[in-house]
């Protein structure tokens, strides 16, 4: 089974062209969407520990109030990190087991280069689309102002040190455009190598 890798920071639209891979009945592990349900359940208790109870005053977890924690201070982010990445690493393992038969897997991951999970990859993709455009996509999806999308973007590597590490960048300025890319790089590399 090959493992293929999906990132790019945030507002590159690697979700979108994610649906884009199921749809061809690829199984896809969201790796941050898993680190998402394991923050409202099994990990609930270790960022209450860590963080304090008011992050879930309401009942849920304050997403804007985490961020606003992590995203300003690298100290805390390592803390959040160092509690999510193990819990997400174990579920991809369940994953793996499950879909043991299928010839690939992609494991979706806003940070496979800054945590180091690339290295557990046998083929990356990353998903690039210029500075202002995914800014204007953060803002627009969640109402967030611009100083704090760039504060997040701070958070995650630049694209050109990313770009060294990948094996296929895919330029999503034009959904399209990134979707022939995918088309292109599914059937005629991925297919052709996977075993």
């Amino acid at each position: 089974m090959k493992i293929i890798g999906l990132t790019g920071g945030i507002g590159s639209g690697k979700s979108t062209l994610l649906k884009w891979i199921e749809l061809k009945e690829i199984p896809c592990f969201q790796s941050d969407q898993v680190g998402k349900n394991l923050l409202e359940n099994e990990l609930k208790q270790k960022v209450v520990d860590c963080f304090g109870l008011h992050l879930y005053e309401s009942g849920k977890l304050d997403r804007g109030e985490l961020a606003q924690i992590v995203f300003s201070n690298t100290t805390a982010l390592k803390k959040l990190n160092d509690i999510v990445h193990p819990a997400v690493a174990i579920e991809f393992k369940k994953f793996k087991d499950e879909n043991k038969t299928k010839p690939m897997v992609v494991k979706e991951s806003a940070i496979l280069f800054e945590s180091g999970i690339y290295k557990s990859c046998d083929f990356i993709i990353l998903v690039c689309a210029s500075m202002e455009e995914r800014v204007l996509r953060v803002m627009k999806r969640d109402g967030m102002s611009r100083a704090a999308v760039l504060e997040r973007m701070s958070n995650q590597w630049d694209d050109s040190k990313k770009r060294i590490l990948a094996d296929f960048v895919i330029e999503n300025n034009d959904l399209e455009f990134a979707e022939q890319q995918l088309e292109y790089l599914f059937e005629k590399v991925l297919y052709e190598t996977k075993d």
